[in-house]
């Protein structure tokens, strides 16, 4: 079995028997208005980490880690911005150290392009995170307007969280699902998360 790498989120490596296999491509599916972003900052706690953000700026992501409610790391930052965002961000993933993660914040920007191009910088990203054993993590935003290449993203990905987030009378909840997961278990259970101060796993209103 591949070098397990902790994610830095503590219950959720429990349940994937001590975290996810080294050189994995993680698609991290969720709702824009999810509060999917403290997993990515949680995860910069784990290992040196490149967080390659596409749609806001390097300096509003910088200040959202210093200041968020959750363990981090010290992340590098960077735009991917001009009219090449694809060919930027393939520059910068392959200067990608050794056992490190890479965060691509969100995907949907490069899921716009061309598809051949698009299947090529993917098969360059898993070539060098299997190489590097590192670990990648692409934000997928599941809204109104999702892009035509997600199932490419999918296909490609070797491990899927599905963050579902709903609004049950007063409380907000948050499911995530695994059904995906090469080189190891794919979870048969949903897992109800508490995502406050630190991430876990919320077992005060189990449904019997």
């Amino acid at each position: 079995m591949s070098e397990r790498l902790r994610t830095g989120i503590a219950a959720l490596d429990r349940q994937l028997e001590g975290g996810i296999p080294s050189g994995s491509i993680v698609a991290l599916t969720a709702a824009p208005a999810s509060q999917a972003e403290l997993f990515l900052y949680e995860l910069t706690a784990a290992r040196g980490t490149l967080y390659l953000t596409l749609d806001r700026t390097s300096d509003a992501v910088a200040n959202s880690l210093k200041n968020a409610p959750t363990r981090t790391g010290d992340a590098t930052v960077r735009d991917v911005t001009g009219d090449a965002p694809l060919d930027n961000a393939s520059k910068l993933v392959v200067a990608l150290p050794e056992s490190s993660n890479l965060v691509i914040d969100p995907v949907d920007v490069l899921e716009r392009h061309e598809p051949a191009r698009y299947r090529n910088f993917l098969n360059e990203l898993q070539n060098h995170i299997y190489n590097t054993g590192g670990l990648a993590v692409l934000h997928c935003l599941d809204g109104r307007d999702v892009p035509s290449l997600r199932d490419t993203t999918e296909h490609m990905a070797d491990v899927i969280f599905q963050l579902e987030t709903t609004v049950k009378g007063d409380r907000v909840e948050n499911r995530l699902a695994v059904p995906k997961f090469r080189g190891g278990r794919a979870l048969s259970d949903v897992i109800k998360l508490d995502l406050a101060a630190a991430i876990d796993i919320d077992t005060s209103r189990d449904i019997a």
